[in-house]
This record gives C-alpha cells, sequence and structure tokens, in this order.
C-alpha cells in the first residue's frame, strides 16, 4: 500500500522538477529583450507554451515519456488556473477562460507542429509566431523561430531516461 504511495509522490516530484525547469527557461531576459515576446501575462503564457510544446514534441513518440508528458501539460493547466486567480479573476469567470487559454494552448500546438513539418520549418515558424508570440515583427519572429529550432534541437540531445528521473538540461 505505501509503496504505491511513494512511487505517486517520486512522480509527482519528477514532474515538478521537469515543469520547473520549462519555467526556469521562459524566465530568459532574452525571450523578452531579442526574441520579442511580451513581458505581459500573455506573453509569458506565449512563453511558457512554446516551451511546453518543445517538451511534448520530444516527448512524442516515445511510449515511455508519454504518460509524463501528459502529467506536464497538466501541470501547466493548473499553473495557469492559479496564475488567473491570482490575478483576481473571479471563480465565476476562472472556467471560460481556462477553456480559452487551453483552445489557444492547442491551437498553437498544431500550428508550431505543422511549421516543424514544412519544407522549410525556420520560415514556417516565424510565419506562424507573427501575429501569436510576437505581434506583427517579422525580424522577433525571425528569431524566435530560430530560437525554437535551436531549443528543441537540445531537447532532441536530452536522453528519455534523464527526462524519466526530472532532468531536463536545455544546454547553452
Amino acid at each position: 500500500m505505501f509503496h504505491r504511495w511513494r512511487i505517486a509522490r517520486r512522480n509527482r516530484a519528477i514532474v515538478e522538477d521537469l515543469y520547473q525547469s520549462l519555467v526556469a527557461e521562459t524566465r530568459q531576459p532574452k525571450l523578452y529583450e531579442h526574441c520579442g515576446i511580451a513581458d505581459t501575462f500573455s506573453g509569458r503564457f506565449e512563453a511558457l507554451a512554446i516551451h511546453v510544446f518543445l517538451f511534448l514534441r520530444r516527448c512524442r513518440g516515445e511510449a515511455r515519456l508519454e504518460p509524463v508528458a501528459q502529467e506536464v501539460v497538466d501541470r501547466f493547466v493548473t499553473d495557469v488556473d492559479t496564475s488567473i486567480r491570482e490575478l483576481g479573476v473571479g471563480d465565476q469567470s476562472v472556467p471560460k477562460r481556462m477553456r480559452k487559454l487551453a483552445g489557444v494552448f492547442y491551437e498553437r500546438v498544431r500550428v508550431y507542429d505543422a511549421a516543424f513539418a514544412a519544407a522549410d520549418p525556420a520560415a514556417a515558424l516565424a510565419a506562424a509566431l507573427k501575429g501569436r508570440a510576437v505581434g506583427d515583427d517579422a525580424d522577433a519572429a525571425a528569431v524566435l523561430a530560430t530560437y525554437m529550432q535551436e531549443t528543441a534541437d537540445r531537447l532532441e540531445a536530452v536522453s528519455a531516461d534523464d527526462i524519466l528521473s526530472g532532468t531536463l538540461s536545455f544546454g547553452a
């Protein structure tokens, strides 16, 4: 009985470590200063959504990583819910806003996935980011697209065993 409890507790700790690694990446000043993401609630949501997407992309196709990836997404949703409540949104409005933000996130996942699968991922990502994460700034969209491709490459280098142990290194 206690063995299952210890395993569940350890799994929560691993998911929390992974999620906190993603959050730490979204706090890099370069995302806001050089990549054109606005330093607002919406901009921070976009930055976190990008990193969660990149993590999901890394985990996709590996059966043993997919449950962990889903738990990280669940943790992301819980964090967004908490943030909305801390901003003072009333309890009656939170579910409506969460549905909207979840829709935004899954729309981003769909669009960014398609961009990575395109013949020219850099151009497709820049086009996908324009009007979403960086507004209408084409130069910022190109810089952010490059950042996303580099981050995706660094995540591909992280072993499944490291992810399952809660270690997520984004490298340089």
